[in-house]
């Protein structure tokens, strides 16, 4: 699986554990080692429904404003958004990463 991410400043946070974007700053180092683990699931994911198996990812597609996104729980209060691009058979080939929120911000 292919995880590309829409912001380099989270690929720095996942690569390095630390970034300077002010918006990612100040997310705390429990917070940002979940990110991790949470892309690190989405790795080794071959397919959407596997992620399902992961109860605490709480795996859903958005509707309304963020139509065409999918998101995951990083934690009770983070989510991770991100877009899946299936091959013809279902299996997931790229995840691109979008953005980290609090939950019920956009």
């Amino acid at each position: 699986m292919i995880i590309e991410f829409d912001d380099p400043f989270l690929e720095e946070l996942y690569s390095s554990g630390v970034t300077n974007n002010h918006s990612y700053r100040k997310l705390s180092k429990e917070i940002i080692k979940q990110y991790v683990k949470t892309i690190n699931y989405l790795r080794s994911a071959r397919r959407i429904e596997d992620l399902y198996l992961f109860k605490s990812l709480h795996y859903e597609k958005k509707k309304g404003d963020l139509k065409g996104s999918e998101a995951v729980w990083i934690n009770n209060q983070y989510r991770l958004l991100f877009s899946s691009s299936p091959d013809e058979n279902g299996i997931v080939v790229k995840i691109t990463i979008e953005k980290i929120t609090k939950h019920y911000e956009k």
